[in-house]
């Protein structure tokens, strides 16, 4: 499959560390990278990491749980640099065990994930289809293939995410823009902060590398690691009783 040339992005959506990464191996490619946060000085480590390696990320102070504000900054940027090529969405992860429910936090998470994902491609959308032209890509997980144990809202939204962005790529067919939604699995610098070790999992700069080369291919739908997917999928297609009983297992 043949790659797309893109000359600017957008990176946005969460202090995900994955879009971090993400920035720092498309601005590796030659590409004009704005990586977004909430605070600027998130940023700071991949900026000097991006200068020592030649590369250069342009920091954005955006925050999409302020929706109109932001899709005012998206639509002033994408003015300000000729047209965005590429714009992503990313995420935020939370457990939110049904026990003991984190309502504030789990609203959080969906403003996030949810919201902040319509809003943030939804402002350059009418932009891209007046220029014919454009690639819009939304974070998801693996986690939405079905509701995992203690983690009712982020499976919940990243299910939204996946079905937005396959409602769009059916809209969006023959007018020359892009979708993509990509479905990450556990990552290893997640995991091994939260004190876990699971089979599977990807180191992020890795995981990093693999989705932007599937976005510079236009897959329409990326799930990594593949051993992970697969299982997912093998889970997707269980009576509600036999999953629900290894779902309990998993967590």
């Amino acid at each position: 499959m043949m790659e797309r040339d893109y000359r600017t992005a957008l990176i946005a959506g969460a202090p995900s560390q994955l879009a971090r990464e993400l920035a720092l191996w498309l601005a590796g490619t030659g590409m004009r990278v704005h990586v977004a946060a909430r605070a600027p000085e998130e940023l700071e480590p991949y900026l000097t990491r991006a200068r020592d390696s030649g590369v250069r990320l342009l920091p954005v102070e955006l925050d999409t749980t302020r929706m109109e504000e932001a899709r005012e900054r998206v639509l002033a940027l994408d003015e300000a640099c000729g047209g965005l090529d590429l714009v992503v969405a990313a995420g935020t992860y939370e457990e939110t065990s049904a026990r003991d429910f984190p309502w504030e936090r789990a609203r959080q998470l969906i403003e996030t994930n949810v919201t902040g994902t319509v809003a943030l491609l939804s402002a350059v959308l009418p932009r891209m289809l007046e220029r014919g032209h454009g690639h819009l890509v939304g974070i998801s997980s693996l986690a939405a293939y079905r509701g995992l144990a203690g983690r009712s809202a982020y499976s919940g939204s990243k299910a939204f995410v996946s079905n937005f962005m396959e409602s769009l790529r059916a809209d969006l067919r023959d007018t020359g823009l892009r979708v993509t939604c990509v479905y990450p699995g556990h990552l290893r610098n997640h995991h091994a902060v939260q004190g876990r070790s699971e089979p599977f999992t990807l180191d992020e700069k890795d995981a990093a590398a693999r989705m932007g080369r599937a976005i510079l291919q236009g897959k329409a739908r990326y799930a990594m690691p593949w051993q992970a997917a697969t299982f997912m999928r093998m889970l997707q297609v269980l009576p509600g009783s036999l999953f629900d009983t290894i779902a309990r297992r998993m967590h």
